[in-house]
């Protein structure tokens, strides 16, 4: 579907400013776009697993989110959703609900690809009929850059400090799109916000939204202070993550992979890696076969998804 970008500004605007995200953070503005991605006369009920979207988006007494909120714990906030949406199919079958509710679960990927892995695997393997969105920023960010299953290969945190002994994590990050695929269910896609018309991430989120069952959703949402990059390089770096392959956008729909991006030129990771203070100690003297082992993971996934989507 082409999307005309004024009709879109005019929607209702569903999650709201005055929140206390950081500025250049890609998590709020993933969030705006995919509910405006919701036909305005549709309503949403919105989970948040704890993490800096929950913490900064809903300071009681005061709210950012226009339709219902539910705070979840770190673990949970796909149990939570889809019992919500369970709720709601029984009631509107009694005639006690009316209207059409959708039902949106957000994690972080500390919530999503490690602590809430097993909330998120039943609510999918039940069918429940919900969007699992979760907003990928590569660490646990809110309680202090600690690196998660989703933080990549040789990157620095707190936790997997680079130094003397080790040059970062050791281990590359994991493919939870992919695991997502594994459970078989109707819409699976990868995307991230860039320009110039949000091409990718609105389509992909109306997608999910009306798909008839479990859908997910793994947005690439970048850092300024785990990253270390200037807050104004947010769409450029983002950009450099698609372009490198690092971060490749496409979509499995019942089972059938689809490219939805391949770069005119594929620029090697090097490019996405240098605009970030997380991997400035690759770029010592010495390390350049880091940066080599770095761009072989990527290869080797970019190549297994080209044959998945019938591209080679």
């Amino acid at each position: 579907m082409a999307y005309n970008i004024k009709e879109l500004a005019t929607r209702p605007e569903r999650f709201t400013g005055g929140h206390r995200m950081c500025a250049g953070c890609g998590a709020p503005v993933a969030v705006r776009a995919i509910l405006r991605a919701l036909k305005p006369e549709d309503r949403a009920v919105v989970g948040v697993a704890t993490g800096c979207l929950e913490v900064s988006s809903c300071i009681y007494p005061y709210t950012a989110w226009k339709d219902s909120f539910i705070h979840s714990a770190f673990e949970n906030a796909a149990a939570t959703v889809s019992g919500a949406e369970a709720a709601y199919r029984v009631l509107k079958k009694k005639g006690k609900v009316q209207g059409e509710f959708k039902f949106i679960a957000f994690g972080g990927d500390g919530g999503t690809y490690d602590i809430g892995l097993q909330s998120l695997s039943g609510a999918m393997e039940r069918g429940h009929n919900m969007v699992y969105v979760c907003y990928d920023n590569g660490a646990y960010m809110n309680t202090g850059i600690q690196r998660s299953s989703a933080t990549p290969l040789y990157a620095d945190t707190t936790t997997s400090p680079q130094g003397k002994v080790l040059p970062g994590k050791m281990q590359p990050r994991k493919d939870l799109t992919e695991v997502m695929v594994a459970h078989g269910i109707p819409y699976v896609a990868q995307t991230a916000f860039i320009t110039p018309n949000l091409k990718d991430l609105i389509e992909k989120a109306e997608k999910a939204l009306y798909t008839d069952g479990p859908a997910f959703l793994n947005v690439l949402a970048p850092c300024p202070r785990g990253w270390r990059y200037e807050t104004s390089k947010l769409i450029e770096i983002s950009k450099l993550a698609v372009d490198t392959c690092f971060w490749p956008l496409y979509e499995v729909v019942n089972g059938q992979y689809r490219l939805t991006y391949k770069p005119k030129e594929k620029l090697p990771v090097v490019e996405f890696l240098k605009t970030q203070g997380r991997f400035r100690h690759l770029f010592k003297k010495g390390n350049e076969h880091l940066i080599e082992q770095i761009q072989q993971e990527v290869d080797r996934r970019w190549e297994r998804l080209l044959e998945l989507c019938g591209e080679k």
